[in-house]
């Protein structure tokens, strides 16, 4: 079984997509298309952008999309299942037929825009843990006063945790003191996949409810529930609930191979899933042996 994966943000660059649009016909319609729908030449930034341009979630977010969607419109295999990491979800979903482009495109939109606005009502961020056990992480940031969740189950032994500034800056020195490797706060706008991101959720849900769905033509791994989703209904409602659920990203590629995929293909700008990919392999295969 073959599985296509789309990533989130964090994956732009300047230059995204111009060998797309100089070398399909196909391609360049989706982009004119998408400069349309936009409202704005986001194509130009897409190519010529400055990295602090792209660094805006109301345009890293629809790029990255716009991006992923396309190439796997070139991409002549055809996946069995298909994932996407947090944004790349929207991707995915497109490619397995369930929303067209065009909606998708608005939905992400729709999503930066309610997640830049949510950014601004409090002073958030989300840092990296790495060499900690989960299950250690979920109960340290149970006990913390504030906001402070796991966020992005990366791998293993790399999981984000989101939340309030000064409720994850004391969580970090609390992890390293429980075994922690190492914690890293990240040069995000806002803390994503936590509770801080309610006010997003209840824009993004009026707007996926007003939005046409069909059935998966592959099975979704999506992120909060780690298993195949067909049901246009049961998409729906995890795709409501990811902007303040965790991402449960290795647990996914632990099922899909369990369950028969043996090739993974990212699409979307660079290889940062392939790169995560190879880490859940490793960290599994070394925890299999410790067992």
């Amino acid at each position: 079984m073959k599985a296509f994966i789309f990533p989130g943000q964090g994956s732009q660059f300047s230059g995204m997509g111009y060998d797309l649009y100089k070398s399909s016909q196909q391609a360049k319609d989706f982009f004119d298309l998408a400069n349309k729908i936009i409202g704005f030449d986001i194509c130009k930034i897409m190519f010529e952008g400055s990295d602090k341009e792209l660094q805006q979630t109301k345009v890293t977010q629809p790029a990255i999309f716009i991006h992923s969607v396309i190439l796997s419109c070139c991409i002549k295999d055809v996946p069995s299942v298909v994932a996407g990491h947090s944004l790349g979800e929207f991707s995915a979903l497109v490619s397995a037929d369930c929303i067209s482009f065009e909606d998708g495109l608005r939905l992400v939109v729709e999503r930066a825009e309610a997640m830049q606005i949510a950014c601004t009502k409090s002073e958030s961020t989300m840092a990296a843990v790495i060499g900690l056990n989960s299950k250690i992480i979920e109960e340290i940031c149970a006990q913390q006063a504030g906001i402070v969740v796991p966020a992005n189950y990366n791998s293993p032994n790399q999981i984000v945790i989101s939340g309030e500034r000064k409720a994850i800056e004391k969580t970090c020195q609390v992890l390293i003191d429980n075994g922690a490797k190492k914690t890293v706060i990240l040069p995000v706008s806002g803390a994503f996949h936590s509770p801080i991101m309610e006010s997003a959720k209840t824009k993004l849900k009026l707007a996926i409810e007003n939005t046409y769905f069909k059935d998966a033509k592959y099975p979704v791994y999506q992120n909060v529930y780690a298993q195949p989703v067909s049901d246009k209904n049961n998409i729906k409602e995890n795709l409501i609930s990811q902007l303040t659920s965790p991402v449960k990203w290795y647990q996914t590629i632990e099922n899909m191979i369990n369950q028969g995929v043996s090739e993974f293909i990212e699409v979307g700008p660079k290889n940062v899933l392939t790169g995560l990919n190879r880490r859940i392999n490793r960290e599994v295969s070394s925890i299999k042996a410790e067992i």
